[in-house]
């Protein structure tokens, strides 16, 4: 596994040497575009506005329009900007996982410690599973500031970056404020309903249904016969009231 970041954690005055590794992959199909009248692949080429000429990958810089003028930003620039940010998450305070709202999380990375056995590594993730905390701390990745979460994970120390508040837009415009009343009644049955289906959790057996189910159509188009497309088929009730639906799944469930 090859490292996309190498720096530190800061853990008080500990410093814990760190790589970083990314924790999750694509499963979806590699898909290339065409045009559609002789199945040529499509290109994309970096273009000169003014000359209509490609551009060389290592002629590209980057650049910020400041007053109808580009500013050029070097590497040395990003790191100039929060030197201790690009090379190190600082953790700032530890809280409880459970109160980050799962809309807040955007991807996560393995740590492994830069030396072997690394004792600050193993101090901070032992004590992390002990006190059921998670560090909160910022850094900078690939130019941009995140905050994360630094969790433990089996035999690693994660860090799941997550979003920051001003993120998350507000739900003052979805019209939720007229929601209908709910009986005793049908509250205790869609109470039962979801004690019925609950069930520890085990994500290894989910897998990506759709990325298997798009690549039997694809073999089978390769091979020139015509794939059997699925009619979906929406569970239906008998009655349009919302207990019967409800006592109606508890029976359906009951007989699975």
């Amino acid at each position: 596994m090859r490292s996309i970041w190498t720096g530190s954690i800061g853990f008080g005055l500990v410093s814990i040497p760190v790589k970083l590794y990314s924790a999750v992959q694509e499963s979806r199909l590699d898909l290339d575009m065409l045009d559609s009248r002789d199945h040529a692949n499509i290109k994309f080429q970096r273009v000169n506005e003014h000359t209509k000429k490609e551009v060389p990958y290592d002629k590209i810089v980057k650049g910020y329009k400041y007053d109808d003028e580009y500013v050029i930003i070097e590497e040395a620039d990003f790191e100039a900007a929060a030197p201790e940010k690009t090379k190190v998450i600082e953790i700032e305070s530890f809280v409880d996982v459970a109160a980050v709202n799962p809309m807040y999380y955007e991807t996560s990375y393995y740590t492994a410690p830069a030396t072997k056995k690394n004792k600050a590594y193993a101090l901070l993730l032992e004590a992390l599973k002990k006190s059921g905390k998670a560090g909160l701390a910022r850094f900078v990745l690939r130019s941009t500031e995140s905050l994360c979460i630094v969790h433990p994970v089996d035999k690693a120390i994660v860090v799941t970056r997550i979003r920051f508040a001003q993120q998350i837009r507000e739900q003052d415009d979805l019209d939720l404020d007229d929601a209908p009343a709910v009986s005793k009644k049908e509250l205790d049955m869609g109470l039962a309903l979801i004690n019925q289906y609950a069930e520890p959790l085990d994500l290894s057996k989910y897998r990506d249904e759709y990325h298997n189910e798009l690549l039997k159509i694809i073999e089978q188009k390769a091979k020139g016969k015509r794939p059997t497309i699925k009619k979906l088929k929406p569970a239906k009730s008998k009655s349009d009231d919302l207990y019967d639906q409800l006592m109606s799944s508890l029976t359906a469930k009951k007989g699975a």
